[in-house]
């Protein structure tokens, strides 16, 4: 057996992704440590087993890291690109102006379901859920505060919205890879996924309303000076104009719509909001300065800062009225955490966690710890639901074990593509699992970079506002019900395939 074809037993595959969980879980539970010396650690090990158990040279692992990391540079460029945006749109008066008019266009009652709804329409329309999470999710969790709704809550719902335009969007990257790798339509993919998605949806849009009942009074907590005091800090700190805080997103979703790609695009919001922000009188150095380290607040941080005694003053300098001391000694403080960011450097720790995750998926696919566990359950499937469960399972595994969304779409997708070609089940029915689980549980797991990317960005640690995902959660059960019941299982090839309500399915031994 060549080299390149070596595999490990299963036995050395399990251990291999027992000593990788130990590793993380001990660095993140026990250890309290950021992800990113833990999954290098794991790397590291899962290096050394593939080196000296299974045979695999470090040149055949050296090359399948490099080949993880160039598959996703688009996605780094990206996120590189949003930084930027971020602390432009901050500077701008972007973000702080959505969330001075949000206080006035949203209720507690109704606050959760339009958060969903905002940020569905915003993400189909746009294609990228990090794009959302980091402009239009920073607002409304800014927003969620002055109306005493909890952040994890909030944070849920944004990124079930968000998730939804990464999912179903025709201009997001991970709807056009899932039917890539599992050899399926895009448009098909994209119908397919209507019977698992919408239903789904209308799921968490029914909690929304149910779960928002409960803030319709503004919470126990809720005091409208709240509302008052974040209002009045952001319009003594910004020189807002609802024209002009619209522009920018505008000019992004424009072009998006008009087929521009989404790295130009989000540059062109950039550039945008820093004109709007010189012709507010900000130096062309403060403006290139914010896109590259992000944005400091004035206002907010001196009353953030300021003593009880000196306070007063400082009310009375800014114009600020109606609003007690304590008020705005709070209030300053949690408005300074959430405007003072952005900025490419604020990209760089996820970034980090990117590509220390893409080694260790890198390793991971060339060493076969995930297909030797997998393929055996393979040949043992005999309804529709088994095998979309087991990809489903293994999409998450890839997730948590790969760390990387792609490589949790790639990597199952490339295991059960040839299974899939020998039977009579359409490609869609892959794809759509693959999306299913694939991309909407990659932000559910702290150190993937969907998890790192959104929690950095919105400011809520991923393990608090992963159960209230809702979309991310109920869609790839929902997905496997139904193919249990045989409801919207696709049959034969992508171009002749119909939909019949049957569910019985063996694969070849030979596949």
């Amino acid at each position: 057996m060549a080299a390149t074809d070596k595999k490990p037993s299963f036995a050395v595959a399990l251990g291999t992704f027992v000593i990788i969980a130990a590793i993380i879980a001990y660095g993140l539970l026990g250890l309290g440590m950021d992800a990113h010396v833990p999954i290098a650690m794991a790397a590291t090990a899962a290096a050394l087993i593939g080196k000296f158990v299974v045979g695999v040279s470090w040149e055949d692992m050296e090359i399948s890291v490099f080949n993880a990391i160039t598959s996703s540079l688009g996605a780094l460029l990206i996120l590189i690109t949003i930084g930027m945006l971020v602390g432009a749109w901050v500077q701008a008066g972007v973000v702080p102006g959505l969330i001075y008019y949000g206080f006035n266009l949203l209720s507690p009652g109704i606050f959760l379901l339009a958060s969903l709804l905002i940020c569905s329409i915003i993400g189909i329309a746009i294609g990228a859920s990090w794009g959302v999470g980091a402009t239009v999710g920073v607002a409304l969790i800014g927003i969620a505060a002055g109306l005493d709704i909890p952040a994890p809550l909030t944070a849920g719902f944004i990124l079930s919205g968000a998730y939804l335009g990464d999912k179903m969007s025709p201009l997001s990257d991970t709807t056009n890879l899932a039917p890539a790798v599992a050899g399926s339509n895009l448009f098909d993919h994209i119908r397919a996924m209507m019977w698992t998605t919408v239903p789904s949806y209308l799921i968490v849009c029914v909690i929304a309303v149910v779960l928002g009942t409960h803030y319709s009074g503004g919470g126990e907590n809720f005091d409208a000076s709240r509302i008052i005091a974040f209002q009045q800090i952001i319009a003594a700190e910004f020189d807002l104009n609802p024209l002009l805080v619209a522009i920018p997103p505008v000019v992004v979703i424009g072009l998006v719509l008009l087929k521009c790609p989404a790295i130009p695009g989000m540059v062109a919001g950039t550039l945008s909001a820093s004109v709007i922000a010189m012709c507010h009188g900000v130096s062309l150095h403060d403006a290139m300065t914010a896109i590259h380290y992000g944005y400091e607040s004035s206002v907010a941080s001196k009353l953030a800062e300021a003593s009880a005694a000196d306070i007063p003053a400082l009310l009375g300098e800014y114009g600020i009225t109606g609003v007690t001391p304590e008020m705005a000694h709070e209030v300053g403080g949690m408005v300074t955490e959430l405007l003072n960011r952005g900025g490419i450097d604020s990209m760089m720790w996820s970034l980090s966690m990117i590509m220390i995750a893409l080694v260790l998926g890198g390793i991971m696919e060339r060493c076969g710890y995930l297909s030797v566990l997998l393929n055996p359950l393979l040949y043992k499937v005999r309804r529709v639901g088994d095998f979309i469960t087991l990809v489903v399972i293994s999409c998450f595994v890839s997730n948590f074990f790969l760390g990387d969304q792609y490589l949790g779409i790639v990597v199952p997708g490339r295991m059960f593509r040839e299974a899939v070609e020998k039977s009579d089940l359409s490609p869609r029915m892959l794809s759509r699992s693959l999306e299913d689980s694939g991309t909407l549980t990659a932000v559910l797991i702290p150190w993937t970079g969907c998890g790192a990317f959104q929690s950095n960005a919105l400011g809520v640690p991923t393990l608090e506002y992963a159960p209230y995902c809702f979309l991310n959660i109920i869609n790839p059960i929902f997905a496997i019900i139904i193919s249990y019941l045989g409801i919207g299982i696709y049959w034969g090839s992508d171009k002749h395939d119909k939909v019949e309500r049957r569910t019985e399915l063996t694969f070849p031994r030979e596949a």
